[in-house]
């Protein structure tokens, strides 16, 4: 399952608007066409989001023939404002920005090699932390997703349903869980349909029926993605995952945080300075049935919230595992020589 791919000169997005309905693709020439499908939510999820922005960064190269500054400018920073939150989209841009910029031939094709290595490397990573996190799962268990960090929201395979792959097929899943999230309905309309495509066991409920799963069901783990990560470990992820966060604490659960290491930002201190995207309000009333709002009542629609490090037990990289992260674990990942799983394993 691809969200994104390049085919015959142009960005090809699987539209996630219209899933599990209708399978549609769009073909994206333009790297302005990339850019506002970026920010219409055609393609989502960290990792996808930033493949799809080098591919488009390529296609910001190609449209100004070779030129290094000027128009080319202008193009990558809008790429780099479709969305605020995820840090992969300006580390996948800056990379291909870079590569371009250190051509000695045509920029268009440095600029392209780069985006597909990015491409090439997110689906070896997800495999890569799929089989690090499910080795964490010791013992046949329930346990719950949010959102949709699979094959959908990546390269390929996926970062938290990567590790949910990996230990079903371990024998380590008995059944997950995952809330709707709403309102785009990531959940339901996305992961359900991953997961039931590929016969894992999944089960559905309202996000607001999340405490009550985790008083009767007892899952063991709670396994997402992230969009960002700051240098303390504290990680951005989609609206509602501190309340289930909290939730895993208060009930016994594991919390596992589940990114390639372009995820973390290290310029970034702390969760509070991570720039919370706020989506129109017209997206909750749409939900409600009353497209017109009503009047006198306002919206808030913030589309991520911030988990903070003392909440979460693990971060799966692919260069290895940061247990009770802080900022010293973080810095380890990104350094050159990480990669050793073991190194940070308490």
């Amino acid at each position: 399952m691809r969200a994104v791919s390049w085919e015959d000169g142009a960005c090809v997005l699987l539209d996630q608007r219209r899933l599990p309905a209708e399978e549609t693709y769009l073909r994206l020439e333009s790297s302005i066409a990339v850019a506002r499908a970026i920010g219409d939510m055609v393609v989502r999820g960290a990792p996808a989001i930033g493949i799809a922005a080098a591919y488009g960064a390529a296609l910001a190269y190609q449209e100004e023939g070779g030129d290094r500054a000027g128009g080319i400018q202008a193009r990558l920073r809008t790429l780099l404002d479709a969305r605020p939150t995820a840090s992969n989209l300006k580390w996948a841009v800056t990379r291909v920005r870079a590569a371009a910029e250190a051509a000695t031939g045509d920029l268009f094709d440095a600029a392209l090699r780069e985006a597909c290595g990015i491409h090439a490397e997110d689906v070896a990573m997800n495999h890569a932390m799929g089989r690090l996190g499910a080795d964490l799962i010791d013992a046949p268990c329930a346990v719950v997703t949010h959102c949709n960090a699979g094959a959908l929201a990546t390269g390929g395979f996926g970062t938290a349903l990567g590790v949910i792959r990996q230990a079903y097929a371990n024998g380590r899943i008995e059944r997950v869980f995952a809330g709707e999230t709403r309102p785009w309905q990531q959940g339901s309309r996305l992961t359900c349909w991953e997961l039931a495509r590929d016969g894992i066991p999944v089960t559905l409920l309202t996000d607001s029926a999340m405490g009550q799963m985790f008083r009767r069901e007892r899952p063991r783990w709670l396994i997402v993605g992230a969009d960002r990560i700051a240098a303390n470990g504290d990680v951005a992820n989609k609206i509602g995952t501190y309340a289930l966060a909290v939730l895993a604490r208060h009930h016994g659960a594991k919390v596992m945080v589940v990114a390639p290491h372009s995820t973390i930002d290290p310029v970034t201190p702390g969760g509070d300075s991570i720039p919370i995207e706020e989506r129109s309000g017209d997206e909750i009333w749409a939900i409600s049935g009353l497209p017109a709002g009503l009047p006198g009542a306002l919206v808030k629609n913030p589309v991520f919230d911030v988990t903070p490090a003392e909440c979460i037990d693990v971060i799966v990289t692919d260069r290895g595992l940061a247990q009770h992260p802080d900022c010293q674990k973080i810095s380890w990942l990104l350094e050159d020589d990480a990669g050793d799983s073991e190194k940070l394993s308490s």
